[in-house]
This record gives C-alpha cells, sequence and structure tokens, in this order.
C-alpha cells in the first residue's frame, strides 16, 4: 500500500460544543432524524422564528430540532442532524481535514513502520488551510461561525501514516454523508485500525472494517498481545476483548487466520472529554 493512500482517513473532531466529525469514504446510510415531545407551549411559534432567523433553516427543520431539545433553545447545536447536514459545516469540517493532510504530509519521515499523531485544538488553529486555499484554519473558522451562527471550536485531529506492507481499517458508526463531498462522512463514533499484512487478503476492506467496528463498540484502551489471557466484558485490551461480532470467540481470535496483525488503532467519540481522550 502505497503513502498516499494511507493518508485518506483522518478523524477530525470539530465542535459547536461537542459534535465529532470525521473524513471518511463510506457507503453507509443517511443517519436519520428522530423527533422527539412535540412543543405545545405559547411560546414554541416565538421558538421557531428565533431558530430560523439564526440558523436560516425551514420551519420544519427547526421544529424538529426544537422537539428534539425539549424546546431548550440553549441546547440546539452541532450535535444536531440538521447543523451536521449544512454544507457550510460539512466545508469547513472538510477544511480541517484536508489542513491535517497537508500537515502530515509536510512532516519528512522515511516509513520503516507506521506512525500517527495527534493536534490539539492550538495546533489545529495555527495551520494553513490546505493547498489552494488561502489563510489559517482559525480563519475558516471565524468565517464559518459567521456564516452558521454556531460558536465552534477545533478540538483535535489525529493523522496515521504507513508504509507498504500496512493497512489502515476504517469505521463510522451514526453516519450523515454528503451528498456534495463524496469523501466526508460525518459520524458520531469513529475507529482507524492499523494492521501488518502478514498474508495478502481480497477481503481486507471487510477486515478493516470489523475491526473499526469493534473498536468503536468495545472501546478498549491497548492493543494487548495474542499471548493474553481471554477477558471478560471490563477487559480494554483490544485482543483479549471477546469479539463485538461474536463474543464466542475473543478479538485475537478473529483475527489470527484473517493475514493481518493488529498493531494500533484511534477512537473517537462525541461528546468525549479532551482529557479522557488524550489518556486512551
Amino acid at each position: 500500500m502505497s503513502v498516499l493512500r494511507s493518508l485518506r482517513f483522518f478523524p477530525v473532531a470539530c465542535t459547536g460544543r461537542s459534535a465529532r466529525s470525521v473524513l471518511l469514504q463510506s457507503s453507509q446510510p443517511w443517519h436519520t432524524f428522530h423527533a422527539g415531545p412535540s412543543l405545545a407551549s405559547a411560546s414554541s411559534k416565538e421558538l421557531l422564528m428565533k431558530l430560523r432567523r439564526k440558523t436560516g433553516y425551514s420551519f420544519v427543520n427547526c421544529k424538529k430540532a426544537l422537539e428534539t431539545c425539549g424546546g431548550d433553545l440553549k441546547q440546539v447545536n452541532c450535535e444536531t442532524d440538521f447543523v451536521s447536514r449544512n454544507l457550510k459545516f460539512q466545508q469547513l469540517v472538510r477544511q480541517v481535514a484536508l489542513g491535517t493532510l497537508s500537515h502530515c504530509q509536510s512532516l519528512q519521515d522515511q516509513l520503516s513502520t507506521y506512525t500517527k499523531g495527534f493536534l490539539n485544538s492550538s495546533e489545529l488553529s495555527e495551520l494553513a488551510a490546505g493547498p489552494g486555499t488561502e489563510g489559517s484554519l482559525k480563519d475558516h473558522l471565524a468565517l464559518a461561525i459567521g456564516k452558521l451562527g454556531e460558536n465552534m471550536i477545533l478540538k483535535r485531529a489525529a493523522w496515521v501514516k504507513v508504509p507498504s506492507g500496512f493497512y489502515v481499517g476504517s469505521y463510522v458508526h451514526g453516519v450523515t454523508q454528503s451528498p456534495s463531498l463524496h469523501n466526508l462522512v460525518l459520524g458520531k463514533y469513529a475507529a482507524l485500525v492499523v494492521c501488518e499484512i502478514c498474508e495478502q487478503s481480497a477481503n481486507l476492506q471487510d477486515v478493516g472494517r470489523r475491526l473499526g467496528q469493534h473498536v468503536v463498540g468495545m472501546a478498549p484502551l491497548s492493543v494487548g498481545s495474542l499471548d493474553d489471557e481471554p477477558g471478560g466484558e471490563t477487559e480494554t485490551r483490544m485482543l483479549s476483548q471477546p469479539y463485538l461480532l461474536d463474543p464466542s470467540i475473543t478479538l485475537g481470535q478473529y483475527v489470527q487466520p484473517q493475514g493481518v496483525s493488529v498493531v494500533d488503532f484511534v477512537r473517537f467519540e462525541c461528546g468525549e472529554m479532551e482529557e479522557a481522550a488524550e489518556a486512551e
């Protein structure tokens, strides 16, 4: 696998309080909008008008958002579907991912094994926006805040580079896919899994996706070893955990016949505290 191909997966945390977004390719269906209790108060019309003026969205979308948040205007943030589907928000997320990509490509390193890195809020803000685009990501964030009327913060990003002989599996859960930006997928949970290829396999993409599903669902803290004893539901070593899709075996037992060796992973979750994410 070429290095260039391995650079296409970038988890990016871009928050309007805490919404997480990920630049990934996926064929998963659109995430649906679930309305909560209906608004019946006398002030509901006023709230609808206020939200519509602030966001520019239709009455239907604003009504659904307010119903989901129980009529609390303070909670209508980027965790709601109708904001994450906004093209301007999606373009910002894509710009952050491209800026991270450019930064990663600029690092002069001779890869003999995989490398991964993280960028915090201040580091992200100072990055250039990417090829063919002027200004820093901080500038683009300010423009997006002005257009959306939404207070947002760039929280963190992660990148992974691998040489030939490695594979990066990926999975996004709670997906909203952009129809305009075909390589952009927004999700509430996401994972990258770095694998060393022991023998060529035709189903690497499927194996990578299953491993990503496991990381999202089981939230391991370390990879562990194939020699570790099988653990239970509270096990935090990935290879010793019950396999998410077949709890009768461990993740390690699933991996062994697949022709890959799991060496590392990255996991993002909507709403997770930055300190907890860094510790993980």
